[in-house]
């Protein structure tokens, strides 16, 4: 066994026993390169990344391969979930070559860590001859080499001020070019199945958060229509497609098609945290079922599959199982015909399944598997079969029994085991989102008990001598958390808050800001750098800009400086908030599809936010009221008395045994109404 048999990462343990001599990434590991004079080679990938997995299979666990690498170089295995700070730089450095990035992603480095040459997955062969090539050239061209690899590092320490023209001079907020590049991005849409026209697909969910709230926003009933309409066709598809596990719930990263009908079938805790936010947003909005059903099978999946017994949340499920992509998750029709016994009714009720979840007798998928999705909702099925909505929920309810019941027998993928803090915030948002957006008051219970865990969990285990970490090991906090961590909690909490009322959540979060605001805030350039100063010195010390499958930490910072500053009266917050916004005009102007949570956040900028103070006994049945009458675009703070903790709570009062409810917009308050008059 190599060095990795002592890793945390589960990804990199599964590499312990190739006959590759890998090492972790740490100061030992890089001395021994330069002390022995040889290139590195960086493969970065994590646990449910299938192509990852082939390549280990292809060549790391080659007896041949290994020998070329053993002799040759030092080879370090990267989990890009627990170290994104080094991943960043060296996909940052396979882009600056012309290349698309994606893991495997496999760099070669200089013995002083400056990167020479990258790329992803390689086949054996290609792999062996690349590895030959770059050792006569190491030896041979070495000088040529060091030249290319500060060349490249250059490049990477690159401002992102200056690399992307980002401006200080605006000085006006302006939503017109928000509505402007919103214009040019419906040349993008997918107007048949939803989502960028594209292939393959990724969800995106902080693109349609901003499009849910430009839909509210917008003036221009034309453009606040397309917003919504494409927003919900996206929303639909995504929902009844493959991509959507429709048996056990929890979507998958992204489907290779542009139908949302074969995924990649690893989930991603990240992707199914911002998903609950996204749906329990759109059910909020519009009160539409399918939105709330949605909404149950994110959250039972989460709780089931990735809920720790330590109440924090597990990283992600594998897309293989027994060495198969998606074995785990596909049927064969004999297997299916087999679960419905041989009779009149039975039959009856299995040509009803097979015409719902679109089953083919010899596949709808590859080697005669069937992915199961469908092309109806419920409702619109009952009236095309002529059935009460009723009965089909209920017999959707029955299938989806059956074959969860049948589909556990089988052996499952891993799970990553990591309790990544990020991720963890992302999902103490969405069961934040989830419950103020429904008006169950048991299950909102059930949803408060299990926020509130995860809370106490991240206080108590992944905050640390007043700093946060990336994950946690043996019940502790393990290695220097990230902007990202800090975001991603920050926001957790200002939900948390929105919720539950305590003010102890808004201290937290107020407490996390000041750190960030000392150890990862750029004042020349107005933005939060990606790494703690404190932290391990690399190559180079990168900002995250552009929103993706995840928002930018950046454009989630300027977020939470706007709700935390005004939540607080915090001015310099909101102004800090402002100025990072601004900078982004120029590319908010130019394309927003990858700006999402960026235009969010700047649309909050050009509007009046309303804040709403709710005093009394009933200030939680109140809060829930106000919630579902505004929507969108509001702060909420409550209080069974008046809370001198907060400024705006000053002058506002409450008779006895009557709840009042304030709304103000900026410094000027409305008439107090009664909850009754909600």
């Amino acid at each position: 066994m190599n060095q990795l048999q002592f890793a945390h990462s589960p990804y990199l343990k599964q590499h312990a026993h190739n006959p590759v001599d890998w090492h972790e990434w740490n100061d030992t590991t890089l001395e021994k390169a330069r002390s022995e004079n040889k290139p590195v080679i960086v493969s970065i990938g994590y646990s449910a990344c299938h192509w990852c997995h082939v390549m280990e299979r292809e060549s790391f666990e080659n007896e041949q391969v290994a020998q070329i690498m053993n002799k040759n170089f030092i080879s370090i295995k990267i989990d890009r979930e627990e170290r994104p700070d080094i991943d960043a730089i060296y996909m940052d450095s396979l882009q600056a070559m012309g290349q698309r990035g994606g893991w495997p992603l496999n760099a070669f480095l200089m013995p002083t860590g400056e990167p020479f040459y990258a790329g992803t997955y390689f086949p054996t062969q290609d792999w062996i001859n690349l590895l030959t090539q770059i050792v006569k050239v190491f030896q041979t061209q070495n000088d040529d080499l060091q030249k290319s690899a500060q060349n490249f590092k250059q490049i990477i320490n690159a401002s992102e001020v200056e690399k992307y023209g980002l401006s200080h001079t605006k000085k006006e907020i302006n939503f017109e070019i928000l509505e402007s590049s919103f214009e040019d991005l419906i040349d993008n849409f997918d107007t048949r199945k939803g989502g960028m026209e594209k292939a393959p697909k990724f969800i995106m969910p902080c693109l349609w958060e901003f499009l849910l709230l430009f839909s509210q926003i917008s003036t221009k009933n034309i453009l606040t229509q397309k917003a919504l309409q494409q927003t919900e066709l996206t929303l639909f598809q995504i929902g009844l497609g493959g991509i959507n596990d429709q048996i056990g719930g929890g979507f998958a990263r992204y489907s290779v098609d542009e139908n949302w009908f074969a995924p990649h079938f690893e989930k991603m805790l990240y992707d199914n945290a911002q998903l609950l936010s996204l749906y329990s947003d759109a059910y909020l909005i519009t009160k539409k079922k399918f939105y709330y059903g949605i909404t149950i099978s994110i959250y039972e999946f989460l709780l089931r599959e990735l809920q720790a017994k330590n109440n924090g949340f597990l990283a992600a499920i594998d897309a293989d199982s027994e060495g198969i992509e998606g074995k785990f998750y596909v049927w064969h029709w004999q297997e299916l015909e087999k679960l419905w016994e041989n009779n009149e009714k039975d039959l009856a009720d299995f040509n009803l399944f097979v015409q719902y979840y679109q089953i083919e007798k010899n596949g709808n998928w590859e080697e005669n598997q069937n992915i199961l999705y469908c092309e109806f909702t419920p409702q619109t099925f009952a009236q095309a079969h002529q059935i009460s909505e009723e009965i089909i929920i209920q017999k959707i309810k029955n299938w989806k029994h059956k074959l969860f019941t049948q589909r556990e027998k089988r052996i499952k993928p891993s799970t990553d085991y990591k309790i990544i803090t990020a991720w963890n915030g992302l999902t103490l948002t969405g069961l934040c989102r989830f419950y103020r957006s429904i008006s169950d008051t048991t299950l909102q219970k059930n949803i408060l008990e299990n926020a509130e865990k995860l809370a106490f969990f991240i206080q108590n285990t992944l905050f640390q001598n007043e700093k946060l970490y990336r994950q946690e090991k043996n019940n502790q906090g393990n290695l220097t958390a990230y902007l990202e961590d800090y975001a991603c909690v920050i926001e957790g909490f200002l939900a948390l808050y929105q919720t539950h009322f305590n003010k102890k959540y808004i201290d937290f979060a107020e407490k996390l800001m000041q750190y960030c605001m000392k150890n990862f805030w750029d004042e020349a350039e107005n933005l939060f750098f990606y790494t703690d100063v404190n932290a391990e010195k690399l190559i180079a010390r990168k900002k995250e800009i552009f929103d993706n499958v995840m928002p930018a930490s950046n454009s989630m910072m300027a977020k939470n400086l706007f709700y935390l500053g005004n939540i607080t009266s915090n001015q310099n917050y909101i102004d800090i908030s402002l100025k990072m916004c601004l900078q982004m005009t120029k590319l908010l102007e130019n394309n927003i599809e990858y700006l999402g949570n960026w235009a969010y956040t700047y649309t909050l900028h050009t509007q009046e936010l309303a804040q709403i103070v709710i005093v009394g006994k009933q200030y939680l049945e109140a809060s829930q009221k106000i919630i579902h009458k505004f929507k969108t675009n509001f702060i909420v703070l409550a209080a069974e008395n008046e809370n001198n903790d907060f400024e705006l709570f000053e002058g506002k009062t409450s008779p006895k045994n009557k709840t009042l409810i304030y709304i103000c917009y900026g410094k000027t308050c409305q008439k107090p109404i009664e909850i009754e008059e909600i």
